[in-house]
Parts: C-alpha cells; structure tokens; sequence
C-alpha cells in the first residue's frame, strides 16, 4: 500500500524497445507487407500507461546512442515518464522487435541488443527508498546482466520496503532454458511480489495445461499472497494464498483492434487502483476497463484519452 514518505508510485525496470507491429491484422509476420513504429517493452507500457493515469513514474532501463533511442526519450518525456535513469551506450544498438497485429498471443521476432545492460548503478538505494512498486518483468529477467541487477536490487527493494511486481510473459525464445527461466522466477517470488500471469504465459513455460489452481499453488508456494491470472475474453481470476478465488468476466468488445500491450494495460490498471488502496476486486474492474481501453486500440493506449474519468 502506499507510503506517503514514497513519492515514486511505480519504479518499472526493464526493456524499452521499438515495437514494428504489422499493419495486417491477423497476417503471421513471414506475409507482413508493412510495419507501424511504436513504443513498447511491457514494463515502458506500464510506465507510459501509469503516467497517463497521473501516477509518478520512473523508468530504468537502457538504449542505444542512436535514433531509436532518441525518439524513445522524447515519447516518454512527452508522456511524463521520468527518464533520469535511463542509460545511453554507444556499443550496441536500441533493441527492436517485430510483432504481428493480432486479436491474440501476437507472434514476434526479438532483435534484442541495449535492452538487457541495466546496470546496479542505475538504481540507487536512495532511489528505493522513494518508490512504493518495484515492476519488471519475465523478458527483463531473461537476459544478464539485467537479469542479476534486477535480482539484486529487487531483494534490497524488498528489504527497504517496496512492493514489488512482475508480468511473468515468459516466451521460450529469450531463454537459454525453460528450466533457468522456473529458477529465476523462484528466485524473484521469494520477495512476494505481486505476481500477473496469462494463460497463454503458463502454457509456454510449464510447456502443458495445467488447471488453475495448480498454476496459483506453484506460485503461493514459493511466496507469492496474490497471483492474478488472465484468461483473455473469458475474463480474469485472482488468488489471494488462503482465500477464496476471484473470477470476473472480461468486458466486451465489438472489434478487437490490437491485443499487443493488453495485458500490460491491464496491469497498470491494477497497480493503478492498488496503489490507491482500492479492494482487490476493484483492482480488478479498473484492469479489465484498461485492457478493454486497449484492444480498441493500435499500438499504445491514446494519448488523449481521459481514462481516470473512465476508470475512478
């Protein structure tokens, strides 16, 4: 919950890349004919998403010295993401991604190169002490060395009191091994962090269906209080270790436009109200209202959207 002494309301770390999502709808990308820029990486999302909902922001996360990494920053600052610790470096370029325009799991191809040197000197532990929600997610943890920086300062973040977050998108592509990817995701839950899954996530990592409640008992057992976990148009389900389990229905939509980024509008939506100490269940209504925001959506949720009104 949030500590008033805290004026940092959500910390993301993690990758900031250039998103060229397919102009196709529902095209896998070897017929892509076109690509439109955008501004991605699920932890920029979150940060993006939190600033537009008036939550101070900060993002930690690296680029490269070139154009990409250029327009990254004026995009964020534009938004009102502060951009102090995000690092510039000549050796390797801004990381890109191609992503298919879908109403699913969108097929993608990572060229992954600044994204993953995060450094612990950009994360200082006065830093730590003014944030409330340390977020970062599964991609970031795929990669060293943001992987042991990331690993290192979410313990001292605990330590100093955060709560933390993480989106566990696990993609087998960005892995040296499904099992180093189980071990790093222990490895983090034992700080009880705020734990948002998909279907489609859990599928890929423990490689078979597995019911749901086996899903919120792997992660209850290594720390975790609350996993939500989504399950796309039939809605979402929440687990509090101990209690009874929370399912809501999806909102509906007429026309999927774009389901990239849903899942991390979804998220800012539940930080969002949790920072403001909403009941879980509202958490959940305002996440859904996001992700439904979202999917209406090409590329970003709108810049011009007033999306409190629509939420609060």
């Amino acid at each position: 919950m949030k500590n008033k002494a805290r004026d940092i309301d959500i910390l993301c770390v993690g990758e900031v890349l250039i998103d060229f999502i397919g102009h196709q709808t529902g095209v896998l990308i070897n017929n892509a004919k076109d690509y439109h820029r955008y501004l991605g990486g699920s932890p920029t999302n979150v940060a993006m998403n939190s600033a537009k909902l008036g939550l101070k922001s900060v993002m930690v996360a690296t680029v490269g010295k070139d154009g990409f990494g250029e327009y990254i920053f004026e995009r964020l600052i534009e938004i009102g993401v502060n951009t102090d610790h995000i690092t510039e470096i000549e050796a390797k370029p801004t990381s890109v991604i191609f992503v298919s325009r879908t109403d699913g799991t969108p097929d993608f191809i990572p060229y992954r190169e600044a994204d993953s040197h995060i450094t612990e000197a950009q994360i200082s532990k006065d830093l730590l002490l003014k944030t409330n929600i340390f977020h970062t997610t599964c991609f970031a943890l795929s990669k060293n060395p943001a992987q042991s920086t990331i690993l290192k300062k979410a313990e001292e973040a605990f330590k100093l009191g955060c709560k933390l977050s993480i989106d566990v998108n696990y993609a087998k592509k960005l892995w040296r091994s499904q099992e180093e990817a189980v071990q790093i995701i222990k490895d983090y839950c034992k700080f009880n962090p705020l734990v948002k899954i998909s279907e489609d996530d859990m599928l890929r990592l423990f490689e078979k269906n597995l019911p749901h409640e086996e899903i919120f008992n792997f992660f209850h057992s290594e720390g975790v209080e609350t996993v939500c976990l989504t399950l796309g148009s039939n809605g979402v389900k929440v687990s509090e270790k101990g209690k009874k389990i929370i399912q809501l229905p999806a909102i509906k939509i007429d026309a999927v436009q774009d389901a990239t980024g849903a899942g991390d509008a979804f998220w800012s939506g539940f930080l969002f109200a949790y920072i403001k100490e909403k009941p879980i269940e509202k958490c959940l209504e305002v996440a859904l209202q996001m992700a439904a925001i979202k999917l209406q959506n090409v590329g970003r949720l709108p810049d011009n959207i007033n999306i409190l009104s629509e939420l609060l």
